[in-house]
Protein backbone atom coordinates (compact mmCIF):
# COMPACT_ATOMS: atom_id res chain seq x y z
CA UNK A 1 0.00 0.00 0.00
CA UNK A 2 1.30 3.29 -1.02
CA UNK A 3 2.24 5.84 1.82
CA UNK A 4 -0.24 8.67 2.19
CA UNK A 5 1.00 11.88 1.16
CA UNK A 6 -1.53 13.66 3.90
CA UNK A 7 0.71 15.60 5.97
CA UNK A 8 -1.39 18.21 7.23
CA UNK A 9 -5.68 18.57 8.04
CA UNK A 10 -7.60 21.36 7.73
CA UNK A 11 -10.58 21.42 10.30
CA UNK A 12 -13.30 23.39 9.63
CA UNK A 13 -15.63 23.76 12.96
CA UNK A 14 -17.70 26.44 14.57
CA UNK A 15 -16.45 28.97 17.01
CA UNK A 16 -19.08 28.05 19.21
CA UNK A 17 -18.62 24.75 21.18
CA UNK A 18 -23.06 23.85 20.86
CA UNK A 19 -25.24 22.85 23.54
CA UNK A 20 -24.12 19.40 23.66
CA UNK A 21 -21.37 17.97 25.76
CA UNK A 22 -20.91 15.34 22.75
CA UNK A 23 -19.45 18.42 20.05
CA UNK A 24 -17.02 19.41 22.07
CA UNK A 25 -15.73 15.85 23.68
CA UNK A 26 -15.92 14.85 19.41
CA UNK A 27 -13.71 17.91 18.95
CA UNK A 28 -11.38 16.78 21.19
CA UNK A 29 -11.38 13.51 20.16
CA UNK A 30 -10.46 14.65 16.92
CA UNK A 31 -7.44 16.87 17.78
CA UNK A 32 -6.00 13.37 19.97
CA UNK A 33 -6.39 11.83 16.39
CA UNK A 34 -4.25 14.09 14.37
CA UNK A 35 -1.72 14.20 17.20
CA UNK A 36 -1.18 11.07 17.87
CA UNK A 37 -1.05 10.00 13.49
CA UNK A 38 2.10 12.98 13.59
CA UNK A 39 -0.86 15.09 11.49
CA UNK A 40 -0.78 18.73 11.27
CA UNK A 41 -3.66 20.42 12.26
CA UNK A 42 -4.41 23.62 10.45
CA UNK A 43 -7.49 26.01 11.17
CA UNK A 44 -8.97 29.00 11.81
CA UNK A 45 -6.20 30.45 14.54
CA UNK A 46 -9.47 30.75 17.52
CA UNK A 47 -9.28 29.56 21.10
CA UNK A 48 -12.73 29.45 21.56
CA UNK A 49 -15.71 26.65 21.03
CA UNK A 50 -15.12 23.75 19.01
CA UNK A 51 -11.90 25.57 17.27
CA UNK A 52 -10.05 25.99 20.72
CA UNK A 53 -11.18 22.28 21.21
CA UNK A 54 -9.22 20.68 18.44
CA UNK A 55 -6.66 23.01 19.00
CA UNK A 56 -6.12 22.39 23.32
CA UNK A 57 -5.98 18.55 21.98
CA UNK A 58 -3.11 18.34 19.10
CA UNK A 59 -1.22 21.00 21.83
CA UNK A 60 -1.91 18.49 24.67
CA UNK A 61 -0.92 15.34 22.41
CA UNK A 62 2.58 17.50 21.72
CA UNK A 63 1.08 17.73 17.88
CA UNK A 64 2.03 21.12 15.39
CA UNK A 65 -0.58 23.43 14.86
CA UNK A 66 -1.26 26.13 12.12
CA UNK A 67 -3.81 28.44 12.62
CA UNK A 68 -4.79 31.64 10.43
CA UNK A 69 -6.74 34.52 11.73
CA UNK A 70 -7.96 37.78 10.01
CA UNK A 71 -7.08 40.80 11.25
CA UNK A 72 -10.11 42.55 11.87
CA UNK A 73 -10.49 39.67 14.59
CA UNK A 74 -7.43 41.01 16.55
CA UNK A 75 -9.90 43.37 18.71
CA UNK A 76 -11.57 40.48 20.02
CA UNK A 77 -8.67 38.48 21.06
CA UNK A 78 -9.96 35.69 19.63
CA UNK A 79 -6.37 34.31 18.90
CA UNK A 80 -5.13 30.91 20.36
CA UNK A 81 -1.78 31.77 22.27
CA UNK A 82 0.08 28.61 22.38
CA UNK A 83 -0.26 27.79 18.53
CA UNK A 84 3.04 26.58 16.17
CA UNK A 85 2.46 29.38 13.67
CA UNK A 86 -0.18 31.76 13.74
CA UNK A 87 -0.84 33.82 10.43
CA UNK A 88 -2.68 37.00 10.18
CA UNK A 89 -4.28 37.85 7.04
CA UNK A 90 -6.02 40.97 5.89
CA UNK A 91 -9.54 38.99 4.70
CA UNK A 92 -11.65 36.33 5.16
CA UNK A 93 -10.97 35.13 1.35
CA UNK A 94 -7.01 35.30 1.98
CA UNK A 95 -8.03 32.99 5.33
CA UNK A 96 -9.70 30.27 3.61
CA UNK A 97 -7.28 30.40 0.53
CA UNK A 98 -3.90 30.26 2.60
CA UNK A 99 -5.41 27.17 5.25
CA UNK A 100 -6.48 25.08 1.62
CA UNK A 101 -2.68 25.99 0.73
CA UNK A 102 -1.47 24.54 3.98
CA UNK A 103 -3.95 21.60 4.15
CA UNK A 104 -3.63 17.85 2.36
CA UNK A 105 -7.14 16.80 3.45
CA UNK A 106 -10.09 18.56 5.14
CA UNK A 107 -12.63 17.66 7.90
CA UNK A 108 -15.49 19.57 8.85
CA UNK A 109 -16.96 19.36 12.66
CA UNK A 110 -20.63 20.61 13.82
CA UNK A 111 -20.58 24.51 13.45
CA UNK A 112 -22.85 26.96 12.09
CA UNK A 113 -22.42 29.34 8.59
CA UNK A 114 -19.01 29.95 9.05
CA UNK A 115 -18.17 26.42 8.89
CA UNK A 116 -20.72 25.39 6.07
CA UNK A 117 -18.76 28.34 3.93
CA UNK A 118 -15.77 26.85 4.25
CA UNK A 119 -16.73 23.38 3.82
CA UNK A 120 -18.52 24.45 0.24
CA UNK A 121 -15.92 26.61 -0.84
CA UNK A 122 -13.64 23.74 -0.85
CA UNK A 123 -16.30 21.41 -2.43
CA UNK A 124 -16.49 23.52 -5.38
CA UNK A 125 -12.59 24.00 -5.97
CA UNK A 126 -12.78 20.35 -5.81
CA UNK A 127 -15.83 20.26 -8.47
CA UNK A 128 -14.24 22.55 -10.87
CA UNK A 129 -10.84 20.40 -10.97
CA UNK A 130 -8.95 22.83 -8.66
CA UNK A 131 -7.97 20.55 -6.39
CA UNK A 132 -7.82 16.33 -5.30
CA UNK A 133 -7.53 16.74 -1.61
CA UNK A 134 -10.07 14.12 0.26
CA UNK A 135 -12.91 16.03 2.05
CA UNK A 136 -14.66 14.23 5.16
CA UNK A 137 -17.19 15.43 7.63
CA UNK A 138 -17.05 14.05 11.15
CA UNK A 139 -20.46 13.43 11.73
CA UNK A 140 -21.63 13.81 15.51
CA UNK A 141 -24.82 12.37 16.60
CA UNK A 142 -25.97 12.57 13.15
CA UNK A 143 -25.16 16.51 13.07
CA UNK A 144 -25.04 16.35 9.05
CA UNK A 145 -27.63 13.76 8.26
CA UNK A 146 -29.92 16.83 7.17
CA UNK A 147 -26.81 17.99 4.97
CA UNK A 148 -26.40 14.98 3.39
CA UNK A 149 -29.94 14.74 2.53
CA UNK A 150 -29.84 18.01 0.78
CA UNK A 151 -27.50 16.84 -1.39
CA UNK A 152 -28.75 14.07 -2.63
CA UNK A 153 -31.61 16.26 -3.31
CA UNK A 154 -29.67 18.04 -5.27
CA UNK A 155 -28.07 15.63 -7.32
CA UNK A 156 -32.01 14.05 -7.51
CA UNK A 157 -32.81 17.47 -9.15
CA UNK A 158 -30.17 17.46 -11.64
CA UNK A 159 -27.99 20.15 -10.28
CA UNK A 160 -24.95 18.11 -8.92
CA UNK A 161 -23.84 15.20 -11.08
CA UNK A 162 -24.09 11.78 -9.62
CA UNK A 163 -20.70 10.84 -9.76
CA UNK A 164 -19.82 14.36 -7.47
CA UNK A 165 -23.04 13.55 -5.49
CA UNK A 166 -21.09 12.36 -2.02
CA UNK A 167 -17.77 13.94 -2.59
CA UNK A 168 -16.98 13.56 1.44
CA UNK A 169 -15.81 10.90 3.67
CA UNK A 170 -18.53 10.67 6.48
CA UNK A 171 -17.56 8.98 9.82
CA UNK A 172 -18.53 9.48 13.37
CA UNK A 173 -15.19 8.00 14.64
CA UNK A 174 -12.18 10.28 14.13
CA UNK A 175 -9.67 7.51 13.84
CA UNK A 176 -12.24 5.90 11.06
CA UNK A 177 -12.67 9.17 9.26
CA UNK A 178 -8.88 9.90 9.05
CA UNK A 179 -8.39 5.91 8.39
CA UNK A 180 -10.07 6.91 4.85
CA UNK A 181 -8.99 10.10 4.28
CA UNK A 182 -5.46 8.87 4.45
CA UNK A 183 -6.50 6.40 1.59
CA UNK A 184 -6.60 9.21 -1.11
CA UNK A 185 -9.48 11.34 -2.31
CA UNK A 186 -12.60 11.34 -2.60
CA UNK A 187 -14.35 13.26 -5.30
CA UNK A 188 -14.25 11.31 -8.59
CA UNK A 189 -11.90 13.17 -11.22
CA UNK A 190 -14.79 13.93 -13.76
CA UNK A 191 -16.27 17.46 -15.61
CA UNK A 192 -18.73 19.26 -13.34
CA UNK A 193 -19.31 20.90 -16.97
CA UNK A 194 -21.98 18.87 -19.09
CA UNK A 195 -24.44 19.12 -21.53
CA UNK A 196 -28.11 18.09 -20.03
CA UNK A 197 -28.75 14.58 -19.89
CA UNK A 198 -24.78 13.67 -20.45
CA UNK A 199 -23.37 10.92 -18.25
CA UNK A 200 -19.74 10.72 -16.66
Amino acid sequence: MAESTVRSVCVFCGSRSGVRAEFREAASRMGAALAKRGLTLVYGGASVGLMGAVADAVIANGGKTVGVLPHFMDAKELAHPRLTELHRVDSMHARKALMAERADAFIALPGGFGTLDELFEIVTWAQLGLHRKPMGLLDVDGFFQPLLALVNRMVEAGFVPETQGMPFAVNPSPDALLDRLLAGPTMPLTSKWLKDGQQT
